[in-house]
């Protein structure tokens, strides 16, 4: 299983950028998949999901209002668009596909990874 997370890069505050997370048809058309991130130092963190046909969503507090994730029905590949973008978002930004097809928020509940994608936000 491979997934690949792009759409990362430099940006300054206030500024948007989106991710892109493709992963193989087979094993997530039917699946929540999720974006988690990762700071210097810091334990990874949830920052958003999205249920097997798009239409459960959770957030994490901190970017609510701000990121918007998305996937077409029973897709294979998510976005996630983030506007407002602030220097605490800087991070390593991983996508990860659920064991169910409900979204959680619990790395646990996500089987594959992917390899992250850096977003790093000037102040």
């Amino acid at each position: 299983v491979q997934l690949q997370a792009s759409g990362g890069g430099l940006v300054q505050a206030g500024g948007s950028l989106r991710l892109s997370c493709a992963s193989s048809r087979r094993t997530s058309s039917n699946n929540a998949m999720a974006f988690f991130r990762q700071a210097p130092g810091k334990e990874r963190e949830f920052v958003a999901a999205i249920g097997w046909n798009g239409g459960t969503t959770y957030y994490a507090d901190s970017v609510k209002g701000r990121f918007t994730i998305s996937r077409a029905y029973g897709a294979h590949v998510m976005y996630l668009q983030m506007n407002g973008l602030r220097p605490k978002d800087t991070a390593v930004y991983f996508c990860a596909v659920g064991r169910r097809a409900v979204p959680s928020l619990e790395t646990s509940e996500y089987l594959y990874w992917g390899q992250g994608t850096q977003v790093t936000v000037s102040s």
